[in-house]
């Protein structure tokens, strides 16, 4: 009896850790911003926080965020659309690499290291990855949790929109500098993706929470 009950609970415990990476680091995200208040969180990128108070904690945040989401694209089995898990792969290596190099000190958008070009552009894959494997998860991720299915469809059209618009905001700094701003604000860059990230973890907790039901 004992050994019966181990193996049906076993399997329920396996979304905790993935979870609990995602859940590290939001939490380290937060803290970095809580600990650098000389930025600006509306108009300057979570990205340069690598070179403030704590900047470690940025990378570390984005390796565990990026290990969640290996975890997951794993997880997700041969009956899930392929397009998703790929485009979910897409993400995944695209957080890690980001991680890994980090991007300039504010005020550099015309002027990129490569580590910056290396840094941007792998954000610019997961950013356009996750919206994409949001989409096509979806549905088949719901069929497993039908109790998850208006979150996942709600931050679905969340990271979709906000992406959007961080793609407009994006191009419109690096091209010349900000100018889509208000008042004394130059640009709404920083918020807005902050809003992609807010809703891209979101959706990447209900995934893993979801693609654990099947085997509850």
């Amino acid at each position: 009896m004992t050994a019966t009950n181990t193996t049906n609970t076993a399997p329920a415990a396996e979304p905790r850790a993935p979870l609990a990476l995602i859940g590290i680091g939001a939490l380290a995200m937060v803290a970095v911003e809580t600990l650098n208040p000389e930025y600006d969180p509306v108009s300057e990128t979570l990205s340069r926080y690598v070179h403030g108070t704590a900047g470690w904690l940025l990378p570390a945040a984005l390796l565990a965020v990026g290990a969640a989401s290996a975890l997951l694209t794993l997880r997700l089995g041969a009956g899930t659309r392929r397009a998703g898990r790929a485009a979910l792969a897409a993400w995944t290596v695209g957080i890690l690499v980001a991680a890994l190099f980090p991007a300039d000190p504010p005020g550099h958008w015309n002027r990129p290291s490569l580590s910056e070009l290396v840094h941007g552009n792998a954000a610019f894959l997961a950013f356009a990855a996750l919206p994409t494997a949001a989409v096509l998860l979806r549905g088949p991720l719901a069929a497993q949790r039908p109790g998850l299915r208006p979150a996942l469809n709600s931050l679905t059209v969340a990271s979709v929109t906000a992406t959007a618009a961080l793609a407009v905001f994006l191009i419109d700094v690096m091209d010349g500098g900000p100018s889509l701003g208000l008042g004394g604000i130059p640009t709404f860059v920083g918020l807005v993706e902050r809003l992609v990230l807010a809703a891209d973890l979101g959706w990447v907790a209900l995934a893993i929470a979801a693609a654990g039901a099947r085997n509850e």
